[in-house]
């Protein structure tokens, strides 16, 4: 191939990549074209991109960017994987076609995660953390506990106040009437 020709891809790839700070790298060798077309529809629908590209065409086109780190020890062909609603979703998605049997070869190898190279290991590590809209809950909670606790702790001595009246109350009718009559 001319370098002309290089040139020319590495610059496409560079193309489609542009804005990509996260990716994984997937096996996709050993599907047949049916499957590969399926599992392309499969992730599409989730707004998941795949692309594969050589090496070290990948190589070239993410030079100094943060997905240069997925490719450095890497070796063997494998494809590019990116998108969906943030990484931990992709890393949940990519985990669970591999635990389905409908695409046997299909598995997580590594990536890229905020510029540091992730291991086959690490992914599914990360597929098990809360995903973006998990992380948000928790973090609601944990900026709501402290007024919930407060409004709790205020409701209860407010409620034991008026509880303490209330039998106060009761027992001063009780109380007045029997005292009432006693100084008669």
């Amino acid at each position: 191939m001319s370098k002309f020709v290089k040139n020319l891809m590495t610059g496409e790839v560079a193309k489609r990549l542009e804005g990509v700070d996260d990716a994984l790298l997937v096996n996709v060798i050993g599907l047949d074209a049916n499957n590969s077309t399926a599992l392309r529809r499969e992730l599409r629908n989730k707004g998941i991109e795949l692309m594969v590209v050589k090496n070290s065409l990948a190589r070239r086109a993410t030079k100094g960017s943060s997905l240069e780190a997925a490719f450095d020890p890497i070796a063997g062909p494998l494809a590019l994987v990116w998108g969906g609603e943030d990484f931990i979703s992709l890393t949940k998605e990519i985990v669970q076609i591999k635990k389905g049997e409908t695409y046997k070869t299909f598995e997580p190898r590594g990536g890229v995660m905020d510029g540091e190279h992730l291991t086959a290991e690490r992914v599914h590590e990360i597929s098990k953390w809360p995903n973006r809209d998990g992380m948000l809950s928790i973090l609601a909670g944990q900026i709501l506990a402290p007024g919930s606790e407060l409004v709790s702790q205020l409701e209860s001595v407010g409620a034991a106040l008026a509880s303490q009246i209330e039998k106060i109350g009761d027992g001063e009718a009780g109380g007045t009437s029997e005292a009432g009559g006693d100084a008669d």
